[in-house]
């Protein structure tokens, strides 16, 4: 027997039985093992403290206990409610959660990125997939803009789904950003707010875009600055903003987390935010309501956006045409009545 670890070799061996039967007895397979055998290879595998191989279970089975959560930036509290949603779903399941992040987005890198963490998870047979990152617009011959990416599980998307748009190969979990942003728009006119900018995330990505588009379908002619998708990206382009002499009514900004770097730039420039330049953004996610002031937000149901991703992904037969999740505005103290 060997001095390290038992393998199963080592198991089928103090079972006398042949590798083969060693592994369906103890991954599983298609293929039944005689219930005296199996009960025998089980006690040579406590008997030696044998721990199964993981991956070798998933092979055998074809599946795995296991769903994957493939998220953009980590320290953005929006995945953090959507993995707390899936999680909930997973553990009601008996499932394992392994959460993957590409980090935020930066191009074809992290498009790229994604890619890779899918082929890899395709070798690994998850029970399931869930896609949180932000889909990207791809531009076609004449310039058309059109969402979509290229499929790394190769068609195969009968476990996957997708949070938001622009995977039409995968089930999706739409989400109506263009609505709830022209909700907000019609909720600031009405509060008394007239001159606009727009704080945004790099144009080609899905959510971006259907954010900004919503938002001017109501007030066409609010200026727009794109940055990167976090926290620093709506400083750098609020600090911007600034800089160029530009003094908005109203920012919105299309992520909560864009909005607070955005409230950060205005206070170093000696602004106040909510006072001198009212401040919105989207997602409301928890920590909006305890910052200063308090942040107007539009409100999606985050945890619940998990839990029906991994539902949708789980179901053998989905509802075909879900309705979008919809969006709802909270009005807070960053945008008093003018």
């Amino acid at each position: 027997m060997s001095e390290n670890a038992p393998t199963l070799s080592d198991v089928a061996a103090h079972a006398g039985v042949s590798l083969a039967t060693a592994s369906r007895a103890l991954n599983g397979s298609t293929r039944t093992v005689n219930p005296a055998l199996q009960e025998r290879v089980l006690a040579s595998a406590s008997a030696l403290g044998y721990s199964p191989n993981i991956q070798a279970q998933a092979v055998a089975r074809g599946t795995s206990n296991v769903v994957a959560l493939v998220v953009g930036d980590i320290a953005d509290p929006y995945f953090a409610s959507i993995a707390s949603g899936v999680i909930r779903v997973a553990d009601e399941r008996g499932l394992i959660v392994t959460i993957t992040a590409t980090g935020p987005y930066a191009g074809e890198a992290s498009v790229a990125r994604e890619q890779a963490a899918l082929t890899a998870l395709r070798g690994q047979r998850p029970r399931a997939v869930v896609l949180a990152g932000s889909r990207v617009v791809r531009r076609v011959a004449g310039n058309d803009a059109v969402p979509g990416a290229a499929d790394p599980l190769g068609g195969a998307g009968a476990n996957v789904a997708v949070i938001g748009g622009g995977a039409p190969e995968h089930r999706s979990i739409a989400v109506d950003n263009h609505g709830g942003a022209a909700a907000l728009a019609h909720e600031l006119l009405a509060l008394g707010y007239g001159d606009f900018a727009v704080v945004a995330g790099p144009e080609e990505l899905v959510t971006v875009r259907d954010r900004v588009d919503g938002f001017r379908s109501v007030v066409p002619s609010a200026a727009v600055a794109h940055a990167e998708f976090s926290r620093a990206g709506g400083h750098s382009a609020m600090a911007e903003l600034l800089r160029s002499g530009a003094r908005p009514e109203c920012v919105f900004a299309v992520s909560d987390v864009m909005a607070i770097g955005a409230m950060a730039a205005l206070r170093e420039a000696g602004i106040a935010p909510g006072e001198q330049i009212a401040v919105a953004g989207f997602d409301d996610i928890p920590l909006v309501a305890d910052v200063t002031p308090a942040l107007t937000s539009v409100s999606l149901p985050l945890a619940e956006i998990g839990a029906r991703a991994l539902e949708l992904a789980l179901a053998e037969e989905p509802a075909a045409d879900l309705p979008p999740v919809s969006a709802e505005v909270r009005v807070r103290a960053s945008t008093p009545r003018r």
